[in-house]
């Protein structure tokens, strides 16, 4: 064998080790990598999630692997707190909802799972399997609220608003809501 033909195979094994141990490390970024930064469920999930608070008729926070993460439920839109009396009685009863949960859900992301601010973007089902979601907006709670991509259940959502209007329920009712959240919001502008 020529010292040639010795140097080559030298070199080739060199170069397989190397380029097996950079496989190696890649691979491990990879998973770490994905662990770190992925959400901490998958789409569709069984996993029950405790809630730690009700922020408001359209938000919660709750504990996923171990750290606290705002939810802000997709296509609906509460009174907020400042309108009198609906933000607070939203509010109540999206609590009344979860607290029949044992204040344990199970939340489903669509197409874009955070929102300008940060939070999870989810549709947010009791341990019983009713999507609180369709129910805030049944019962007079909230408004429809789409935003694309995140438009899974707007045909539910859009038959369950136009039962609480016919119905006159909560926000529909008589001495309901006299003013849509969103220009609220623009007349009072709050950090999320």
């Amino acid at each position: 064998m020529s010292i040639v033909h010795k140097l080559n195979l030298v070199m080739r094994r060199k170069t397989a080790k190397i380029l097996s141990a950079v496989f190696i490390i890649l691979v491990s970024l990879f998973y770490i990598l994905r662990n770190e930064f992925s959400l901490p469920f998958q789409q569709g999930s069984e996993s029950l999630f405790f809630v730690t608070e009700i922020n408001d008729g359209d938000t919660i926070s709750v504990i996923m692997n171990k750290k606290r993460e705002k939810v802000r439920l997709i296509g609906i839109d509460a009174p907020e707190i400042g309108q009198k009396p609906w933000g607070r009685r939203s509010k109540k009863f999206l609590k009344d909802l979860v607290s029949s949960s044992g204040w344990k859900v199970r939340v489903e992301l669509d197409i874009q799972p955070r929102d300008k601010y940060g939070r999870m973007l989810a549709y947010v089902w009791t341990k019983d399997g009713r999507l609180v979601n369709l129910l805030m907006l049944k019962n007079g709670y909230a408004m429809l609220f789409t935003v694309p991509p995140n438009v899974k259940y707007v045909s539910e959502f859009r038959e369950a608003q136009r039962e609480a209007r016919e119905k006159k329920r909560g926000i529909w009712s008589k001495n309901g809501l006299r003013e849509r959240p969103r220009d609220y919001r623009r007349e009072h502008p709050v950090f999320r």
